[in-house]
């Protein structure tokens, strides 16, 4: 579709239309203002009359004798549901061609079994929380710290070893070599709006006895609350749920309280 102010948009076919139906202007002088043909003046001057729209019309058939049946498209669904089976059985079962199964299940949301619940057969469904702050998860990351100019791995043990000493701020072992330690990547997420924020800290329990960092407010709360629902956790991923009330924001050098312990937490 053109843009709305080219010739013979919805502004201009009206303007033609208004010449001829309304102005008397003969078809012929307005065709030849516009530079289009006398056949175009007279389909929207004769649509104008009728009071239509100038706009385009849908290029839609409005019936199609050979469309699938409905029945035909719920059987599909129905065994893909039932056996998870691809286009090409289903197609065998139903009695259409692979591509027509292939088109329903794309309709229904089921052209993928990576899309649809092994348990059920019925399609994925996202969920997610009313409010943002109803829901956040909490993951820790593990990730090796790499000396400054590159690691062994990168430039070959020789270069990493220069590297590795050259690094500045590290502590050694008792045989004097460098420690380069680990890093943990600490992600909070949003459950509602899905606002992510990460920081790098030296510990994996750093957002349990600080919490989170002035960036972190953006998606945790300015102060623990009461959780709104219990407290989850799940190997590395900690799953916490606060209350709605937002509290307006606080100096971020206020140290943050700790967390619950984990016998304090509710049933």
């Amino acid at each position: 579709m053109s843009h709305a102010n080219a010739a013979l948009t919805p502004r201009a076919r009206l303007r033609v239309a208004q010449l001829v139906v309304d102005h008397g202007h003969p078809v012929s002088e307005v065709a030849a203002r516009f530079q289009c043909s006398w056949p175009t003046v007279k389909r929207w001057a004769d649509r104008y009359r009728a009071g239509q729209p100038m706009s385009d019309r849908s290029s839609r058939p409005r019936h199609c004798p050979h469309k699938t049946p409905d029945r035909v498209a719920a059987r599909v669904v129905s065994l893909r549901m039932r056996l998870r089976e691809g286009p090409v059985q289903l197609a065998a079962r139903s009695g259409v061609a692979p591509s027509t199964v292939h088109r329903i299940l794309s309709s229904a949301g089921l052209n993928r079994l990576a899309h649809v619940d092994r348990a059920t057969g019925e399609p994925v469904r996202r969920y997610e929380h009313p409010h943002p702050g109803s829901l956040i998860h909490v993951d820790v990351k593990k990730l090796g710290n790499i000396p400054d100019g590159g690691g062994w791995r990168f430039v070959g043990r020789r270069q990493g070893a220069r590297n590795r000493q050259g690094t500045p701020g590290k502590p050694r072992n008792k045989y004097g070599n460098e420690l380069m330690k680990h890093a943990f990547v600490h992600t909070v997420i949003d459950d509602h709006s899905r606002v992510a924020y990460a920081e790098v800290h030296g510990r994996d329990r750093d957002h349990r006895d600080r919490g989170p960092g002035p960036g972190g407010q953006l998606v945790h709360q300015p102060r623990y609350q009461r959780p709104t629902s219990p407290v989850r956790q799940r190997g590395g991923l900690q799953v916490r749920s606060v209350g709605p009330d937002l509290r307006p924001a606080r100096d971020h050098s206020e140290e943050d309280p700790p967390l619950p312990a984990p016998d304090q937490r509710q049933d």
